[in-house]
């Protein structure tokens, strides 16, 4: 553990529930890059069928200049040779400063960033750009804040390069959500609500309950899932087959890892977060988004976004929403959500939001692609250069 990190939090979520804050953690306690610890998990052996009718006029639609105030505009851009997929940042990679950067540059940015505060009715930017890392990290300013950013990151790339098509998109944890955004599911202002609900939601849950989280690394699969049904825990994440985190109530996950090794695990280490997320700890936070969700008007997406709980297309509404909801209790399944865009024929993906976690973790998973990460004016300015060159 860094002696830089803050202490764990007590009555409310300072440090994010997210899977990709877990792997941040992760990476920091065990002397492991940034981009060795994300993946995608498996909370049950079966997969969910999803039903796949699109048509080929939605597998063309394009994305959209804003997705507030965009609905039906027409893109003319003709299909690329290359298949472009969208990452959307989780939890675990804000920072004090994010996006002022974007709004500074970026006309289409700085408006996003303006609808923001005024549709929350309080200065979300000023948290983003000015506040205590303790303040941004609150899951309630954390998560919105995420929204925000990766939306204006994509629009930035929009004004440098001009409309481009998109045959799939994910994002982690919270980016799901974003994705949606960006595939026109809901409006940004509808959205934006929503994650805040989210992050309230879960802050409560956190507060109600105390829960742990903690990584095993260098461990099979099957091995960590007996530990965890032994001592009665969830499994959290899935980096890959040997980066595994778990978690459920705080003593359960401390006597899991005393007794890791015993399960052919190389090490277990406890992460400093304040709850247990993705774990059966959540179901407050499950039933209540559950509601929220009920509520917002959808459409289907203009391309498909792959689920965290399936690794697969979400297709229907109903789908969306089942699955929006479950992952709050359930895995991430990330490695399962990159394989399904590989699958899919994606070549080019761009990352929207801060650092460069996803990319690092594709890469690793899959060599000679095209991954681009945008956070910042330069990063945009690099991305839009290096698309005019592969996508020529």
């Amino acid at each position: 553990m860094l002696a830089s990190e803050p202490p764990r939090a007590s009555a409310n979520c300072i440090w994010g529930a997210h899977a990709s804050r877990v792997l941040v953690l992760a990476s920091r306690q065990n002397g492991l890059p940034l981009e060795h610890n994300l993946s995608a998990e498996l909370r049950a052996l079966d997969k969910f069928a999803i039903a796949r009718t699109r048509s080929p006029a939605r597998e063309r639609a394009l994305p959209r200049t804003s997705a507030r105030n965009s609905r039906g505009s027409a893109l003319t851009t003709p299909r690329m040779a290359k298949k472009i997929g969208l990452l959307f940042a989780g939890q675990g990679a804000q920072s004090v400063g994010m996006g002022r950067e974007l709004a500074e540059n970026f006309p289409p940015a700085a408006n996003l960033c303006a609808q923001a505060d005024e549709i929350l009715g309080r200065q979300l930017t000023d948290i983003m750009w000015n506040g205590l890392a303790e303040t941004l990290t609150t899951t309630s300013n954390c998560q919105p804040a995420l929204y925000v950013h990766s939306l204006a990151a994509l629009a930035a790339v929009r004004e440098l390069f001009g409309n481009f098509p998109i045959d799939c998109a994910a994002g982690l944890s919270l980016g799901e959500m974003t994705a949606h955004a960006t595939a026109g599911t809901f409006d940004f202002a509808t959205g934006l609500q929503l994650v805040q609900k989210r992050g309230e939601f879960m802050d409560e849950a956190c507060a109600a309950t105390l829960g742990g989280m903690a990584a095993m690394i260098g461990g099979q699969e099957n091995d960590v899932r007996r530990l965890a049904a032994d001592e009665d825990v969830d499994i959290a994440n899935i980096n890959s087959p040997g980066q595994i985190v778990i978690s459920g109530e705080l003593a359960k996950v401390e006597a899991a890892v005393g007794v890791a090794k015993e399960y052919g695990i190389r090490r277990a280490t406890m992460l400093n977060v304040a709850g247990a997320y993705h774990s059966r700890l959540m179901e407050s936070a499950y039933r209540k988004l559950g509601d929220a969700l009920l509520e917002v008007q959808m459409q289907i997406p203009q391309f498909p976004i792959i689920s965290n709980v399936t690794g697969e297309e979400a297709d229907t509404l109903p789908e969306i929403r089942r699955t929006l909801q479950e992952q709050v209790t359930a895995t991430v399944r990330w490695y399962d959500c990159m394989q399904r865009m590989l699958a899919r024929g994606c070549e080019v993906f761009i990352e929207l939001g801060p650092g460069n976690v996803l990319a690092g973790l594709l890469l690793r998973a899959q060599k000679g692609l095209t991954v681009m990460s945008v956070g910042d004016a330069e990063s945009a300015h690099r991305c839009a250069t290096q698309m005019r060159a592969v996508l020529a």
